[in-house]
């Protein structure tokens, strides 16, 4: 079943997608090993890049999220493919604070809120587009929505989740994306704000059993919706040997002499953990 829906109003005022990502965060916490508001701060930027992604028009286009606010978390990046399939790392995946003054995850806290979000997208151009905002409140959802704004001069509702059990499973995680297109007016806007008003969160509504098309109709409730398309994204890492060999023959011939003297060189990638071990000999087979 399709964990990603896309749709748009009937009259084309807006769209709004909606992402299911509960087994996407699962699959980070277990690679990742992060503490409980590690895994809603990542597992949220995940969530917004897989919506953000799957707008991609081009097959080999891609958007990298990084967010860095100066928090003990560090820097927490996401990246997604062109379908809304993922992959993250953090800094420090496991920090513990105390939770916020909402008795919450505390995730502005672990991010921290002197710092940028910066949007990579790669379309395949000579150089890619890259656009960077102050972070306004490091929950990342309220982010995500003045990037838009600043950026993209996109009016734009973000809503970002992640439900973690006390055992530090992922229990829920999803979130939604609703942006209003040129032909919107002042009652399309009054519209959206009546039909968000009194909405549940993003987990309460997973929780409930909601799918997200459901979570689309029900986000907007005031609005005829058509579905556009959907998809099923997951956790997924492009990183291969050849990619590695490629980033060592980079680093040129003076480094890879040093390496070549150690009995073994071991490269971890940082958004899988996959390990790739050469010998001196591979090594020495690089620098000819």
């Amino acid at each position: 079943m399709a964990n990603l829906v896309r749709t748009i109003s009937s009259f084309g005022e807006l769209t709004c997608i909606a992402v299911d990502s509960t087994e996407i965060v699962s699959e980070m916490e277990k690679i990742h090993k992060t503490s409980a508001v590690c895994s809603a701060a990542l597992g949220r930027l995940l969530t917004a890049v897989s919506l953000m992604g799957c707008t991609l028009k081009g097959k080999d286009d891609s958007l990298t999220l990084r967010l860095n606010g100066g928090g003990p978390a560090g820097t927490l990046i996401a990246v997604s493919d062109s379908l809304g399939n993922v992959r993250g790392c953090i800094t420090q995946p496991v920090v513990e604070i105390e939770l916020n003054a909402k008795g919450k995850l505390d995730v502005a806290g672990a991010v921290g809120i002197d710092g940028t979000l910066t949007v990579m997208k790669d379309l395949g151009l000579k150089e890619p587009y890259i656009g960077q905002v102050p972070i306004v409140s490091g929950e990342i959802a309220e982010d995500i929505t003045a990037y838009f704004a600043s950026s993209e001069q996109i009016p734009t509702v973000c809503a970002l989740g992640v439900l973690v059990n006390p055992d530090l499973s992922i229990k829920a995680a999803g979130g939604f994306l609703i942006q209003l297109l040129p032909s919107a007016d002042d009652d399309t806007i009054d519209k959206v704000e009546k039909s968000i008003k009194n909405l549940p969160s993003v987990t309460e509504m997973l929780t409930s059993g909601l799918t997200p098309e459901q979570i689309c109709r029900k986000t907007l409730g005031l609005f005829d919706l058509e579905k556009l398309d959907e998809m099923q994204t997951e956790y997924s890492c492009n990183c291969s040997r050849e990619r590695v060999v490629k980033a060592l023959v980079s680093l040129g011939r003076t480094e890879l002499e040093d390496m070549a003297k150690d009995p073994v060189t071991t490269v971890n990638c940082h958004f899988c953990n996959k390990k790739y071990a050469f010998s001196p000999e591979d090594i020495k087979a690089l620098i000819n």
